[in-house]
């Protein structure tokens, strides 16, 4: 067989899989929920992401209320974050782990800090009706600066809508 010949086979094979289905996802997320450090604070927040099969990435913003009267900050973060997840649901529930970068404000009184950060954590989106999913989520916060609290934690429960 010719050289050239070889390849069509290959070369047609990629070009299928290419063209086939795409496991690409998007998803957006309105969550409320709680910072619990150094008290318990109201938090709320959105997020949006998309997803590739097992990886995905997200944009979040968050938001934690201030407790003067307790002491405790507020605040703010905007972070971009990457997730590994179950590539399909499993009992539908699908699990991911994520970390990710970005930025804060943190607020006490009338003394503010502001700064860039990290974040790891975990979670599951699990299956209600059709695209909509309940999210679960728990992040621990490294916020770099001079904050208040270098190591907020928060946990968090959402309505997810996947499309």
């Amino acid at each position: 067989m010719h050289t050239r010949l070889r390849w069509i086979p290959a070369a047609a094979i990629c070009a299928l899989a290419l063209l086939g289905p795409s496991t690409a996802s998007a998803d957006i997320t309105a969550f409320l929920g709680v910072n619990v450090t150094p008290t318990n604070r109201t938090l709320t927040g959105i997020s949006a992401g998309v997803g590739l099969l097992v990886v995905g990435f997200e944009f979040e913003y968050a938001n934690t209320s201030e407790d003067a009267a307790e002491n405790a900050p507020g605040l703010r973060t905007v972070m971009i974050n990457g997730l590994v997840q179950t590539p399909i649901p499993i009992a539908g529930m699908q699990f991911y782990g994520t970390a990710g970068v970005g930025g804060y404000r943190e607020t006490l009184h009338n003394a503010s800090e502001t700064h860039a950060g990290m974040n790891v954590g975990g979670g599951v989106k699990m299956t209600l009706a059709g695209p909509l999913r309940l999210r679960l989520d728990y992040r621990v916060f490294t916020l770099r600066g001079d904050p208040l609290y270098e190591r907020p934690q928060r946990f968090y429960a959402g309505l997810n809508l996947e499309f």
